[in-house]
């Protein structure tokens, strides 16, 4: 991995184009020749981590929009610092109204289970939340051209709280332990608070002969990552975090606008 991502970094050192930015155009493919695995990627988040909802909203979807999913299985997992109490009742770490959107989210995927189906909507819901319209989740259905019905008898039916039980399973039977989110874990291999060089990281895994145009124009991460850091560099939130969730976005956001400032200045 580490000779394809020093390989990836060379090349964005030289090319014109650099840029792994969000965008309504989708990148050409370049076709793969010989069957191969795709990079397994599974994202570990709660719906109103402000750090979460930035990876979603600016990072995770340009997986999507940049044709990375033609080498890489996305697998989503809303639950986060959630926990299970000796009662059974599940106990959110921005309160129940993020027990809420978790169940939503859980219930999409649910009805959904193929990520081209139910990211959409996770993405929809996670941008109304990102910009603190809350009140107005339930316009992605509408959006989308989605079937409300499905997803909301999941909530109302115990189906929600059952698909909540076996995500706290997953989550925290997680080796090596989850110790933040936004989580992410590709082909077995936690980046940490690298989070947001996804791309690079799953293009430095994938072993197919071709790899994808976006492969190339990404912007490499500096550090060499990833890196279980003692004081993370990217913003994450802990089980037992605190801070003021305004002060969070705000963070949050601005380290999406410096990120998208160094993609911006490669490009000049």
């Amino acid at each position: 991995m580490e000779a394809r991502i020093f390989l990836i970094f060379i090349i964005c050192l030289y090319t014109t184009i650099n840029t792994c930015s969000s965008s309504s155009d989708f990148v050409e493919i370049v076709p793969v020749k010989e069957e191969a695995e795709k990079v397994q990627v599974k994202v570990y988040y709660e719906s109103l981590c402000p750090y979460c909802e930035n990876f979603i909203v600016n990072y995770l979807i340009d997986v999507f929009s940049e044709g990375i999913d033609a080498i890489a299985d996305v697998h989503l997992f809303p639950y986060g610092n959630a926990k299970v109490n000796s009662n059974g009742n599940i106990t959110c770490q921005h309160g129940e109204e993020e027990c809420f959107f978790n169940t939503v989210e859980a219930c999409a995927i649910n009805t959904w289970p193929d990520v081209h189906d139910h990211f959409p909507f996770v993405f929809c819901v996670e941008r109304y939340l990102y910009y603190g319209k809350f009140d107005q989740w339930e316009s992605c259905f509408e959006e989308l051209s989605l079937d409300p019905k499905p997803v909301k008898d999941c909530y109302s039916n115990g189906l929600g709280y059952q698909l909540n039980l076996q995500y706290a399973d997953l989550t925290n039977s997680l080796e090596p332990p989850k110790k933040y989110v936004p989580w992410v874990v590709v082909d077995g291999k936690p980046l940490y608070d690298d989070y947001i060089y996804i791309i690079t990281n799953i293009c430095g895994m994938y072993k197919g002969p071709n790899l994808p145009k976006a492969c190339f124009r990404c912007l490499p991460n500096p550090l060499g990552g990833p890196h279980d850091r003692v004081i993370p560099l990217h913003p994450v939130t802990y089980a037992d975090d605190s801070s003021s969730p305004l002060l969070s976005k705000l963070r949050s956001s601005l380290m999406s606008f410096m990120f998208k400032r160094n993609i911006a200045a490669q490009k000049k």
